[in-house]
């Protein structure tokens, strides 16, 4: 028997559930992953408290839990190549991956080799977060002469696409709380706080003005872009969220460019990206992690470790 997170019913972190399922094992074609560690992303839980974003995926009840994991193969399959016992590796699997053993279709694409000097923790961050402020960044032709504006610049996406665009030779300002500002400096953004007024805000900082924004989390700091004059097609929101304004263009980790997530996980050996994890929980407490990133008061992201 082995370990899995799992809900029988929609809802709150309530209905999750640490159960005992049988041990799966690899059929031909797969490899088998013992799961180290399983990052946590808001589609997790939205997948988990509404009927409708799980029929999206094509999800039904009972359904599993977590998308992203790092871990180690264990068993290979017939007619598998590319991947042997032994190898580290981390990837995605909607709506299983806080689980002792995940199995992956080799040839599926949503598997990859772990690079050396990349724990198993921030190899689990990587997949929904830095495909989404990949192509977040990328919808908007983000440039070396911009100042972009960063809705919630300190979220799991966030971290990831601040660090792209300064890497992108851009200025960056994030929204984010007060209480969050040292650690956005950190990251190399100017901070900004949210809420009302915030047009006026960025105007202030950016006197000449923001030529681009990418809105990471709910839909404030698109409305703030164009209060400012930044054109509908250079401003961004990611996919599950509200209609985007006219114009505005969505953008989720499906829309990433191919090579994007070696070109991440690059970036995190030569240290030109760091991913900030707010905390690690053990699996047994999974509802209290899910309840703590749900609060969106986090500074980075959430591992589970198993």
């Amino acid at each position: 028997m082995s370990r899995a997170v799992r809900f029988r019913r929609f809802g709150g972190p309530e209905v999750l559930e640490v159960e005992e399922i049988p041990e799966p094992h690899a059929g031909p074609g797969e490899v088998r992953v013992r799961v180290a560690a399983a990052g946590l992303n808001p589609l997790d839980w939205q997948i988990a408290a509404r009927p409708d974003v799980a029929a999206r995926f094509g999800l039904t009840l009972p359904g599993g839990y977590g998308t992203d994991f790092a871990g180690v193969v264990d068993e290979v399959g017939a007619e598998v190549t590319g991947f042997a016992a032994g190898d580290r590796v981390y990837g995605a699997v909607i709506g299983r991956s806080v689980a002792d053993f995940v199995l992956v279709e080799a040839s599926s694409g949503h598997l990859r080799h772990t690079p050396d000097g990349v724990g198993d923790e921030v190899a689990a961050t990587l997949p929904v977060a830095g495909l989404t402020a990949s192509a977040a960044l990328a919808a908007i032709g983000l440039r070396a002469e911009d100042t972009v504006l960063i809705g919630g610049a300190a979220g799991g996406v966030g971290i990831f696409a601040v660090q792209m665009a300064k890497l992108a030779g851009a200025r960056v300002l994030g929204t984010a709380s007060e209480r969050t500002f040292g650690f956005l400096r950190g990251l190399g953004a100017e901070p900004v706080a949210y809420g009302p007024g915030l047009a006026d805000r960025v105007r202030a900082l950016a006197p000449a003005g923001i030529t681009a924004a990418a809105d990471l989390f709910a839909r404030e700091t698109a409305e703030a872009a164009l209060t400012l004059g930044v054109a509908p097609e250079r401003i961004t929101v990611v996919a599950d969220g509200p209609a985007p304004p006219p114009g505005v263009h969505t953008a989720g980790a499906l829309d990433a460019a191919p090579g994007t997530m070696e070109r991440v996980a690059a970036a995190i050996r030569s240290g030109e990206i760091t991913v900030p994890i707010a905390a690690t929980f053990p699996v047994e407490r999974i509802r209290e992690a899910v309840a703590t990133q749900a609060e969106r008061h986090v500074h980075g992201k959430i591992v589970i470790a198993l």
